[in-house]
């Protein structure tokens, strides 16, 4: 963590199926903020869901959407920002969200993962024939820039109200403003 950064925000990074749109409303709801969850807001201004997105234009365009979106927030003020889970792999996007926000990245392991999203058609990375193996490839890609997150919370077998309030907690800890003392001689 970088000292003397504001936190205006809470950031959550992660890989899908982390709960960070869940988790996300909990800490908004918490800290009484507002939601944004990045993929919902891209839905709406485009009229598409983000798997029509992918297969019409590719990901490299929605990644565009995504990074338009985050260079908007820079300027926010009290929201919990659910992120999709590949946004802070687009250049720049992290270092956006460090700029104003507390990033925390919501972590799980291979196996809770694929049983959460193995079910769910609208994830057009894992239209593979090997999604574990897909999302064990994408973890590893995206674990250096997750890592670099101000915390990082396990999800494995914490309930999302756990998650949130241990979320809370720290953006607590580091928003507190505390007296400097001076040696008084």
């Amino acid at each position: 963590m970088t000292p003397g950064r504001p936190f205006r925000n809470v950031a959550l990074i992660g890989f899908m199926g982390v709960g960070k749109s869940t988790i996300g409303a909990l800490v908004a709801s918490l800290l009484d903020f507002t939601l944004v969850d990045t993929d919902k807001v891209i839905e709406e201004r485009t009229g598409r869901r983000v798997a029509e997105i992918f297969a019409s234009e590719g990901e490299a365009a929605f990644r565009a959407l995504e990074a338009g979106l985050v260079q908007e927030l820079e300027s926010a003020q009290g929201k919990v920002i659910a992120t999709g889970g590949g946004l802070p792999m687009f250049p720049g996007n992290f270092e956006s969200l460090q700029r104003h926000a507390y990033v925390t990245c919501l972590w799980a392991s291979v196996d809770t993962i694929y049983q959460r999203v193995r079910y769910q058609s609208h994830r057009p990375l894992l239209h593979t024939a090997d999604p574990t193996a897909r999302i064990r490839e994408l973890l590893t890609e995206r674990s250096p820039i997750y890592r670099k997150a101000d915390l990082l919370v396990g999800v494995d077998f914490r309930a999302p109200a756990e998650s949130a309030r241990l979320i809370v907690s720290a953006y607590r800890q580091v928003t507190t403003v505390r007296p400097v003392f001076h040696a008084v001689s």
